[in-house]
């Protein structure tokens, strides 16, 4: 079935099952109740007023940027939507923080909002490359997500508020998105194992593959860090970090120490939110990325996490790389792969904008431009003498895993402290360490190019791209 037979029904007797269709290909009973489940958390403390309200922030900005879509030239459709969309965002987060609750982390529109302007966005641009570039101007990715026409408004409604993604996300592909509704996905995802396969039979002639065992893995993991956070994240607040009596008395290895348990305990809330998500969209048959080297079906094609290469992540890439997953590959489409300039920088800076106005956002992102240049200095410049051996390769492993956590448990710290004062005071405790050592990495280190093949694969890499 395809979308456009929907706006051309009109018997109100099928409008209920072309709902479900609209809003996803299987509402199947684990999926609704997991939809209710977000619902009760998301809104529980809120009135109807406000949850009125709420929605209407989400229509406003969908309905138009639509406008935009349609009305816009394809030449500038994507920096009309850009503006458009962060800066309503934007608008909404400074009155939610600095009029409303500056430091009361609640759960309200600007979620959902954020998510819709990752779709939101990555569409337009999709929309201007397939529509106004040429072929050859594109780059491998762009080129097989370029989207040829602008979408219907059920289409365009159906992709950025389906119930799958509306409240946590992840922000997923249009394409995908459309070839799920219309039953095309699985097929699409597994064509390359129908055309490598000598036998006749290929995957569109059997059933599709059942979501269960991805799913049932998926709600475990989330058992756990639901029991991780009751027991470990709720021993160790982030805010003891800044504590007077603390940071007086505490030794410094003391205080090191303390910052990298409880940044690690805070971890599972966001391991939970995103693993859930995921397997909420896995249930109702959507996920499906192809198949993997033991020949199973893999269902992390809109994952958000991959929790073990975080864990033992030995550089900060490999870490970023692996967290919040989808929002990375987004900031790479619209911003990285397409500023001429200083793309790192404005990456970070985007990303900063995009998730609020608290200032420790920012002093994140800032923070994590001269870590990041000075830990490619660094590999650059020492890997290859621990290459030679192999326990020299553990021992280096060794020493980048524990300083990478350190690093990462450092940066991400104003990003859970949210405001300026508890950030510095943070740093001031922790003698700005990791901002001398990066500044003065890049001051004395050479500068050592890395190959062009390597440059290439850097700059174009991401391990969660699925190809066709």
């Amino acid at each position: 079935m395809h979308l456009v037979e929907f706006s051309q029904r009109s018997s109100w007797s099928s409008f209920g099952s072309d709902l479900i269709f609209l809003f996803g290909k299987q509402m199947t009973p684990f999926t609704f109740l997991c939809l209710v489940a977000f619902v009760l958390v998301e809104d529980s403390s809120l009135d109807a007023v406000s949850k009125t309200m709420y929605a209407i922030h989400v229509f406003i900005l969908v309905l138009a940027c639509y406008g935009i879509m349609i009305k816009s030239n394809v030449n500038s459709v994507h920096r009309y939507t850009m503006i458009a969309s962060v800066g309503y965002l934007t608008v909404c987060q400074v009155s939610r923080v600095f009029i409303f609750d500056y430091g009361i982390l609640s759960t309200d529109f600007s979620g959902p909002l954020m998510i819709i302007t990752q779709k939101i966005t990555t569409l337009a641009f999709q929309v201007h490359d397939g529509m106004c570039r040429k072929q050859e101007e594109l780059k491998d990715d762009q080129r097989r997500l370029a989207v040829h026409s602008k979408p219907s408004l059920l289409e365009y409604l159906s992709y950025n508020i389906n119930f799958l993604s509306i409240l946590v996300g992840p922000c997923s592909i249009y394409k995908d998105y459309i070839e799920f509704i219309k039953g095309q996905h699985v097929q699409h995802r597994l064509k390359r194992v129908k055309d490598s396969s000598s036998q006749q039979n290929g995957w569109d002639k059997v059933p599709e593959p059942s979501p269960v065992r991805a799913v049932i893995n998926k709600l475990l993991v989330c058992a756990c860090c639901l029991l991780w956070f009751f027991i470990i994240t709720k021993a160790f607040p982030i805010t003891y970090n800044v504590d007077p009596q603390f940071i007086s008395e505490a030794s410094f290895i003391t205080r090191l120490a303390y910052a990298l348990i409880s940044v690690q305990a805070a971890r599972p809330k966001f391991y939970f939110a995103w693993t859930l998500a995921d397997a909420i969209h896995n249930a109702a048959g959507y996920g499906v990325s192809g198949v993997n080297e033991r020949g199973e079906v893999s269902w992390d094609l809109i994952s958000n996490v991959r929790i073990w290469e975080i864990e033992t992540a030995t550089s900060f890439k490999s870490f970023i790389d692996s967290w919040n997953i989808q929002t990375a590959l987004w900031l790479k489409s619209v911003c990285y792969d397409r500023a001429p300039y200083y793309r790192m920088p404005l990456t970070f800076v985007l990303s900063a904008i995009w998730h609020g106005v608290y200032p420790g956002y920012y002093f994140t992102f800032i923070t994590a431009i001269p870590i990041t240049l000075a830990a490619r200095s660094v590999r650059r410049n020492f890997r290859e003498y621990f290459l030679s051996s192999p326990l020299l390769k553990i021992c280096y492993d060794v020493v980048t895993w524990a300083a990478t956590q350190l690093t990462v448990c450092y940066t991400v710290m104003p990003f859970l402290l949210l405001a300026v004062e508890p950030t510095m005071q943070y740093y001031r405790s922790m003698y700005f360490h990791v901002h001398v050592i990066s500044i003065l990495t890049l001051i004395l280190l050479p500068s050592k190019p890395s190959s062009f093949k390597s440059e290439i694969q850097a700059l174009h890499s991401n391990n969660n791209v699925k190809e066709d």
